[in-house]
């Protein structure tokens, strides 16, 4: 996701005086821009950098639909909101037999040891933002087996 294409969907969305999708890409723009100041790289921000940050504040929000109360179903509706708002922008994640097949044909030397530490370590910074980390796991303990 670039960065410009939050920004402009913000400038439309309040122009199109949609509270509630504005409040949730603004959001989104001010957490990647902390996290890119924080990095130092706050004039050019990589679409990496925004994937990254759209992942955790998606789930940061599902925690907070999971821990929000029932008796607060006006809080639990504006949760839900962010979250599908906050969905159209996440990177597309790998699915499981993608994971399988990636896993199988470039980590097959590791994959043959059968310790499942040492094909999570190094998977891992390869899948990192392209596919959900449970997803890995179980595909890893599904080879180890």
């Amino acid at each position: 996701m670039q960065m410009e294409t939050l920004q402009k969907d913000m400038i439309a969305a309040m122009k199109a005086k949609d509270k509630v999708r504005k409040d949730a890409i603004s959001t989104l723009v001010s957490a990647v821009k902390k996290v890119a100041i924080d990095e130092g790289c706050r004039d050019d921000i990589k679409e990496e950098l925004v994937d990254r940050v759209i992942l955790k504040e998606i789930k940061t929000v599902k925690e907070q639909i999971d821990t929000c109360p029932a008796e607060r179903a006006e809080l639990k509706a504006e949760y839900q909101a962010r979250y599908d708002v906050f969905s159209e922008y996440a990177p597309k994640m790998m699915s499981e037999e993608e994971v399988k097949a990636f896993i199988t044909e470039k980590f097959a030397d590791v994959v043959a040891t059968k310790n499942k530490g040492q094909i999570m370590k190094a998977v891992m910074a390869e899948l990192k933002g392209k596919a959900d980390g449970k997803v890995i796991n179980q595909v890893v303990a599904g080879l180890c087996q």
